[in-house]
């Protein structure tokens, strides 16, 4: 029997919520978390027509990308879609997350399945967060070294990128004198002692700061833990906006707009004039993405490939990049494939159902 709570801790352990933007409202929006799953459906959006799915598929939780709940309500009365979607949702006890600017700056999430769609190798984060890692540097007697690494490690600390259980220690001597009424681990009150210790330093991404200086002072012999807690101005890697890759092989513009139409399974797409050489490099944002031109151009994309561009926008294109607009759903609409990985792999008790409901509010003619 799995709980509701189960389902979103696995999500959050995926796409931690620390890495949301202010403005977001990433949680669980409508539901009990006690409640026992009887199926989840994914989707990108949740609308009215989902959730009416959703209840004739038997599945109390809808996983969405984009929050049903973005802006305050003032009241829940039915007179707007979003009010008419909450009411339906509580009225057959379904429940409803979001996980939406959290899953686009993982590496893993949403920028990561559009770089897999469009078949692009050797990708990375192209604009890396900055100010959210953090250095712990502490002291322990030598004895003790592996048994509080171990413990920090095991509260997050210490994974840069594809390698984990990272530290770095020196040995040196540590002084002290313990006050009358201090209970020393080494040494005895009101006398002065050195002993042997190892400086270890370890880095954390800072929204684990808690659970790691609690493992810390668990695991630690000493009475009183000497510790420094440093910000880092480090880029990390692993957590930002958009992505850039390699294609396979160099594209011609006819060879690369085939490619796009195949790879997204779409028939048209909105796009500035192509670059004035084969395409190779490719970088993306799923949704709304203008705010990364720059830093596509700076990474030595041939083209970028986002959606929701203005029309000044598109001015931002150079004989050698060029600007593609595939469309909001378009771009996002594989992050169900994503959901659904990631649930399956998790859960077996339940079903998950990719949602059928076309939920694209555009139309084309």
């Amino acid at each position: 029997m799995t709980k509701i709570k189960e389902v979103v801790q696995v999500l959050e352990r995926y796409a931690p919520p620390a890495y949301q933007e202010s403005y977001d409202n990433a949680l669980l929006q409508v539901g009990d978390p006690e409640a026992t799953v009887t199926g989840v459906l994914v989707t990108l959006d949740c609308t009215l027509e989902v959730v009416q799915e959703a209840l004739e598929r038997g599945c109390n939780l809808i996983v969405a990308h984009h929050p049903v709940i973005f802006k305050p309500l003032k009241s829940l009365t039915g007179k707007t879609p979003v009010e008419k979607i909450i009411l339906k949702a509580l009225q057959h006890q379904i429940a409803i997350f979001a996980c939406h600017t959290n899953l686009d700056h993982v590496h893993n999430g949403v920028n990561k399945k559009l770089c897999e769609k469009l078949g692009l190798v050797n990708t990375k984060i192209l604009s890396p967060k900055t100010q959210i890692l953090t250095k712990l540097e502490t002291y322990v007697p030598v004895e003790d070294t592996e048994k509080v690494l171990a413990a920090l490690h095991k509260a997050g600390a210490g994974q840069i990128g594809e390698y984990s259980d990272c530290s770095f220690r020196i040995t040196g001597t540590g002084r002290f004198t313990p006050s009358a009424q201090a209970n020393p681990h080494i040494g005895e009150p009101c006398q002065t002692e050195e002993t042997i210790e190892n400086k270890i330093e370890v880095i954390f991404p800072s929204f684990k700061q808690a659970q790691v200086m609690r493992a810390l002072l668990q695991a630690h012999p000493y009475e009183e833990v000497a510790h420094y807690l440093v910000a880092l101005q480090n880029e990390n890697q692993e957590v930002g906006a958009g992505m850039v890759g390699d294609l396979v092989q160099e594209l011609t513009a006819e060879e690369f707009v085939q490619h796009v139409k195949e790879s997204l399974q779409i028939s048209t797409f909105r796009h500035t004039a192509w670059p004035q050489k084969p395409i190779k490099r490719v970088a993306v944002c799923g949704g709304t993405g203008s705010f990364l031109t720059r830093q596509a151009k700076a990474a030595g994309a041939h083209v970028f490939l986002t959606a929701d561009l203005k029309y000044h926008e598109f001015f931002e294109a150079t004989p050698a990049f060029a600007l593609v607009d595939v469309g909001h759903y378009e771009s996002e609409v594989y992050t169900k494939d994503l959901f659904y990985d990631i649930l399956t792999k998790s859960f077996a008790n339940f079903a998950v159902d990719l949602s059928y409901t076309h939920t694209n509010p555009v139309r084309h003619s």
